[in-house]
Order: C-alpha cells, then sequence, then structure tokens
C-alpha cells in the first residue's frame, strides 16, 4: 500500500517542511508576486504563527482564513500582491491599518525601517503584540485606534497599506502621505465588488492606478466592542 495519504486539509501526510515551504512559494510566484525581496520576506515569517485554532493546518494554503473579532488574515497571494505593489525602500517609514492577525505588519517589518500599525480591535492589537515580541520584531508599533483617521502624530508616512475597504481612499489618509508616497488599498462600495488600487502622491496631486479585483472585510469607523 503507497504511503501517499491525504491529510485532513488535502495536503500529502508525508510532506515536509521543506516542501510544504517550497510549495507555498510556488503558490506565491504563479499568482504574480515575484519580487525576490517580498518571496524572501514571506518565506521567513512562517504565516502558521498567525493562525490560531481549527484553521491553524490550513495556514499554508493560499485562502482567507477567520480569525478574531470577526476578521480575516488575507490570503497570501494578495497580501504578497499589495506588498510588492508598495515598492518599499529599506529606510521607509509605513503605515498599516488593519492589523488584523499581524501577518502583513510582519511582512512590512522585514522591508522597511519602522511600521506602524493600527486596528480598531483591543483583542486583536494585544495578540499580535504578543507574536511580534514572540518573533523579535523590534520594528513594529502597534495601535489601538480607529484607522480610518490615520496616525497624525507620526505622519507623514513614505507608504500607507490599508487591509480594509473604504468607498473611496480616506481622505486623512492621503494627507498623511509624502511627496512621492504609495498607498495600496482596496476600494469599493459593497463587498462584493472591490478593486485594489495603487495611490502615488505627486507635487500636484495624486495617480491612481487599478491593480485587481479583491473582496476585503469593510473599513469601519469608531473602535471595536473587544
Amino acid at each position: 500500500m503507497s504511503d501517499d495519504s491525504i491529510s485532513a486539509d488535502g495536503m500529502p501526510a508525508t510532506e515536509t517542511v521543506a516542501e510544504r515551504l517550497m510549495r507555498f512559494l510556488f503558490a506565491l510566484r504563479s499568482r504574480g508576486v515575484t519580487d525576490t525581496r517580498v518571496l524572501t520576506a514571506m518565506e521567513k515569517i512562517d504565516r502558521g504563527i498567525f493562525v490560531r485554532g481549527l484553521f491553524a493546518e490550513r495556514a499554508y494554503e493560499d485562502m482567507p482564513l477567520p480569525i478574531s473579532c470577526g476578521q480575516t488574515i488575507s490570503q497570501p497571494s494578495i497580501v504578497g500582491l499589495m506588498t510588492q505593489a508598495l515598492n518599499l525602500q529599506p529606510r521607509d517609514t509605513v503605515l498599516e491599518i488593519g492589523t488584523g492577525s499581524g501577518y502583513q505588519a510582519a511582512i512590512l517589518s522585514q522591508l522597511a525601517r519602522r511600521i506602524y500599525t493600527v486596528d480598531r480591535h483591543r483583542r486583536l492589537v494585544r495578540e499580535a503584540q504578543d507574536t511580534f515580541r514572540e518573533l523579535g520584531l523590534v520594528n513594529i508599533t502597534a495601535f489601538t485606534a480607529d484607522g480610518s483617521y490615520g496616525l497624525p502624530d507620526q505622519a507623514p508616512f513614505d507608504r500607507i497599506l490599508v487591509t480594509a475597504a473604504a468607498e473611496d481612499p480616506p481622505g486623512p489618509l492621503l494627507a498623511q502621505l509624502k511627496v512621492g508616497g504609495i498607498m495600496v488599498l482596496p476600494v469599493g462600495q459593497s463587498d462584493a465588488v472591490q478593486s485594489l488600487i495603487k495611490v502615488t502622491r505627486l507635487d500636484s496631486g495624486y495617480e491612481y492606478e487599478e491593480l485587481r479585483p479583491v473582496r476585503f472585510v469593510p473599513l469601519v469607523e469608531g473602535l471595536g466592542v473587544e
């Protein structure tokens, strides 16, 4: 009898860590994540650390998964494509709106100098802070705050990444972007019709580029109950 049995998550039960990582990176490349620095960061940061409970065994599949507070951890290929679109430089200061599990911020921390991340749910921020400490990621600062207003005390930012969808790019976030800076975010009037866009701030205004269709949780004003 063959020992190539299938585990509960549809993967070969005998798959090694190295094989799983190779398959994970192949999936990223096949979906358009080609930047070597981004792929290296995603190879280094283990997504499995950020997925807990029933869905932990599916952490290496290219799919969004539920986390606490009714939120999700984005599918890895979308994390990679959004990170790639930021065109991060080593000395950049980055603002992330929507900490969630902390996975995206951890990826950013490998590519930029300083990461500020904001979430409206205190529980998610606490859990993410614990994970950042566990991984020794000392260049991330996490806040509980209403992300739609950004972090004016720390502005301006070289890059801004928003992991929740608004109808339009929020004015306060556009104002906190440096000239020459880039913001990547999903926009759309419903959770069914959204586009990932790249906004570049110019001396004379803003340049918008539509990247691809996506689906994210909505950007909600105010603080969460947890």
